[in-house]
């Protein structure tokens, strides 16, 4: 197994951590004018999400977690699972709530949606949804002429029960294109 120095530590780098996979977010090399240098690392655990702070004596090393970032086609939702399929060697993976996020408010079934999953020893730990999706308005109120005192945007209900703001002119049935990673209005699509 691969070992990972205190000096190869950088941010998005994947380790083992107690026997959990982890991702550091900070790395900060600290050298105090008396004492041994040391690391103060800030690492998010990828299974329950929690974020942690370690320090690492220079010098000291961390086992490499065996994590791979695949694309899937996602499939269909069964009430409590999200099925995805890989597109090449047409093997399914199911994720659960706690992998899915906030992915999970922007795909809609049989729509073959590429996503990002992040496995770990076969186990799904998160997941992204493609950056861009184009779902229709199933619930807005009607824009009304004149009524753009608040800025000009309304709440509307999307089909897979996500709600994002939308400007006045665009109704009900449309389809519009959102952002996933904020969840803005694009465009109408």
């Amino acid at each position: 197994m691969a070992y990972y120095s205190t000096n190869d530590f950088k941010s998005g780098l994947k380790v083992m951590l107690d026997g959990n996979p982890c991702s550091i977010m900070e790395n900060e090399y600290v050298k105090p004018g008396k004492g041994q240098a040391f690391n103060r690392v800030k690492l998010r655990n990828l299974k329950s999400g929690k974020v942690l702070e370690k320090t690492f004596k220079s010098g000291d090393s961390l086992e490499a977690a065996d994590i791979v970032e695949v694309e899937m086609d996602y499939l269909y939702n069964d009430g409590e699972m999200w099925n995805f399929m890989d597109p090449v060697t047409f093997e399914q993976i199911a994720a659960d709530k706690v992998a899915m996020g906030d992915a999970a408010k922007w795909l809609k079934d049989d729509s073959n949606e590429k996503c990002t999953i992040m496995l770990w020893n076969g186990v799904p730990l998160s997941v992204s949804a493609p950056n861009f999706v184009v779902l229709k308005i199933v619930e807005t109120d009607p824009g009304v002429r004149g009524d753009t005192s608040g800025g000009g945007g309304k709440p509307a209900k999307l089909e897979t029960g996500a709600v994002v703001r939308v400007p006045l002119f665009v109704q009900q049935d449309e389809s519009v294109r959102v952002d996933t990673r904020t969840g803005d209005y694009l465009e109408r699509a």
